[in-house]
């Protein structure tokens, strides 16, 4: 296959990004933006008693965590595929049409539609999401320093896809005037934006995502890749019947966990270079720490949502808002803010030579964490006799934790790829993301237990229940801190020559 560049050519770029970041950048804004907006509103339309699924607080969250979980889960499925027969660009376009083809469904019909509609939407985000990840990493050279601020504005476009997203969908499936029906729309929407956007531009990316079987015969692979793709198709009733009953998803979880190790295990072994070997032990112990961190930051789509739309004032500032706005855009709002500020002060920091390193980010991320949760749990001091607490404290607190994910997630999607042999790269990746999946399960699992168990409970019970869940939270997110930073020196000792 003939291509107008070659990788050479697109990683010896001039400047402080490639060209090919830009798109990448839009197009994975577009995705989030569509990601984000559903999830935002996942919770509060399953629990709305008139025109949503109508159920429990308790039920509400543990589908959400199921449905978070699958999500993530299947990027770790996509990523293997892409890596060893479709390549990420066919593999991005799939889950892109995938995804659009159940967001329309959900808009079409959001009580009837909802369960098939979302199980198409996890199928499609797990081909789609890890890859377009694995992408911004070929875009660099392994030693080229400024990979990082490449991660960096990715993470942006993200989290200005995830602000858009949050805002528009809760706003239109809140209103009055529109309802759940346009708010799934503009997320397909959106998706198809994206898509365009990529397949206008994919061009540019040269050798970059194309299949890894470009050596056999074009029948050969034609076959394996229309084995994929009827593979995920016949996978829909199986994640359909798992959404739908969550006690088949704890199955799940407990079977693709172990399974997703031994291939992990398998692969690392077979890698004959022990400094390697090393350094994807260190990538499988960020892995397992994110797997906490998620736990607990993912509230935000659970619990936090139902506080939100539950026990807090609309009045913050001088203004008058949704607070499940806030809830769904505060943190991407102040990741847009303090992203660019706080690589900054990395950079000052490394000129002084006191820049700390990976390890240590992720545990001040936890110490964030935990002091974000501390703020949550104390709204209930300023309470009301009703319930009803102070959605600027709620606020605060989103800017605590805004900093912690801050310190890990931008790092993590770098260190993935900084860690991982080529051709594993993808499957880590994959491996990163199903770290969130399982982060994901255990946020609805926390959110199920936090809810009250009696639903006809007092605004002012459940206030009580959700703050002291979130004490807890705090304690254990500080002691995952401390037990980081112990370990730093053992860690970067795996990590050897990687930052």
């Amino acid at each position: 296959m003939s291509q107008d560049l070659t990788l050479e050519q697109i990683q010896n770029f001039e400047g402080k990004y490639p060209k090919q970041l830009w798109y990448l950048f839009l197009v994975e804004m577009w995705e989030r933006f569509c990601f984000y907006g559903m999830r935002g509103v996942l919770t509060i339309f399953m629990a709305d008693q008139v025109l949503g699924l109508s159920l429990s607080d308790k039920d509400a969250n543990l589908k959400y965590g199921a449905i978070q979980a699958f999500v993530y889960a299947f990027t770790f499925i996509g990523g293997i595929f892409a890596d060893k027969i479709l390549g990420f660009k066919k593999s991005l376009v799939f889950g892109g049409l995938v995804m659009i083809v159940g967001n329309l469904l959900i808009a079409f019909s959001p009580k009837e539609m909802f369960y098939l509609g979302i199980t198409l939407s996890i199928i499609g985000t797990g081909f789609f999401k890890p890859n377009i990840s694995s992408m911004v990493g070929e875009l660099y050279k392994e030693d080229d320093s400024r990979r990082d601020a490449g991660f960096g504005l990715f993470y942006s476009g993200i989290n200005i896809g995830a602000l858009l997203g949050g805002a528009v969908c809760v706003y239109f499936g809140t209103s009055e005037d529109y309802g759940w029906s346009y708010s799934f729309l503009s997320a397909a929407v959106v998706m198809i934006i994206g898509l365009l956007t990529f397949v206008l531009t994919k061009k540019s990316l040269g050798p970059i995502g194309d299949s890894p079987l470009l050596a056999l015969p074009k029948s050969k692979r034609t076959t394996k890749e229309i084995m994929v793709y009827l593979g995920s198709i016949l996978s829909i009733p199986l994640i359909f019947m798992m959404i739908k009953n969550t006690d088949y998803t704890d199955y799940f979880m407990y079977a693709v966990g172990p399974l997703a190790i031994l291939y992990f295990i398998f692969e690392a072994y077979k890698e004959k270079e022990i400094r390697v070997q090393k350094k994807l032990i260190a990538a499988f112990i960020f892995i397992i720490f994110s797997v906490i961190f998620w736990a607990f930051f993912e509230q935000s789509g659970g619990s936090l949502a139902l506080f939100a739309q539950n026990n807090l004032h609309h009045n913050l500032l001088f203004f008058e808002i949704n607070p499940n706005i806030v809830n769904n855009t505060s943190n991407s709002l102040f990741v847009i803010v303090f992203s660019p500020i706080v690589g900054l002060l990395w950079l000052a920091m490394a000129k002084r030579k006191l820049e700390p390193n990976t390890v240590i980010k992720f545990g001040l991320g936890f110490i964030f964490l935990a002091a974000a949760f501390y703020i949550f749990y104390y709204t209930v001091f300023f309470a009301n006799s009703q319930g009803l607490t102070s959605l600027n404290v709620f606020t605060l607190a989103y800017l605590v934790i805004t900093l912690g994910e801050l310190c890990l997630s931008p790092i993590g999607l770098s260190i993935m790829t900084k860690l991982s042999p080529k051709r594993l790269s993808g499957m880590m990746m994959g491996m990163w993301f199903l770290a969130s999946a399982y982060g994901q399960y255990v946020a609805g699992l926390l959110g199920a237990g936090m809810s009250s168990p009696d639903e006809n409970a007092s605004q002012l019970s459940k206030l009580q229940s959700y703050t002291e869940g979130y004490y807890q939270l705090a304690i254990y997110a500080l002691i995952s801190g401390v037990i980081l930073l112990i370990f730093t020196p053992l860690i970067k000792k795996l990590m050897q020559e990687v930052k």
